[in-house]
């Protein structure tokens, strides 16, 4: 899908206020509702546009801890990879994970309780035989940035 820069002005105020009306988005990108609403179904039916949803403050909810682990899987072969990963796939608290290139094979975030529930789930996940050789487990101790994609340097000709 080709987009224009005001495809990617759309994109950038959806990043930052998911829960802006389509008038008001409108107005920010400098379009007439209705051309707004079209751009923005035509990138919703593309996926381009994923989701929408809400940024929660965990740590004015509930006491948490986030992990993130390295892990590396015992073998190498397509199907070792696709036991690892269905295995994720069932585990809630398991809320990101990424295949890497390189020393591991995936980087995962973990949000749980605490400490001994994350053990728990490693080793829920050991006792199942999914193919976790070795594992690296780094605590999160303070969320220092998160942002939105950096959409100029990814699409630099739609800068504003």
């Amino acid at each position: 899908m080709k987009l224009d820069s005001r495809d990617i002005a759309i994109l950038r105020v959806l990043s930052t206020q998911g829960r802006i009306s389509k008038s008001a988005l409108a107005d920010q990108v400098n379009l007439g509702a209705s051309a707004c609403g079209d751009r923005l179904a035509r990138m919703e039916t593309a996926g381009l546009i994923a989701g929408y949803r809400a940024e929660v403050a965990l740590r004015r909810m509930a006491p948490h801890v986030t992990v993130f682990v390295l892990a590396e899987l015992a073998s190498h072969q397509a199907a070792a990879f696709q036991l690892f990963e269905q295995a994720i796939e069932r585990h809630d608290e398991i809320t990101g994970c990424w295949a890497l290139g390189g020393g591991y094979d995936y980087l995962l975030q973990v949000v749980t309780r605490d400490i001994d529930s994350y053990q728990s789930l490693i080793d829920d996940l050991l006792a199942q035989r999914v193919g976790l050789a070795r594992y690296f487990t780094y605590v999160v101790t303070k969320a220092i940035k998160s942002a939105p994609p950096p959409f100029a340097i990814l699409h630099p000709g739609a800068a504003d």
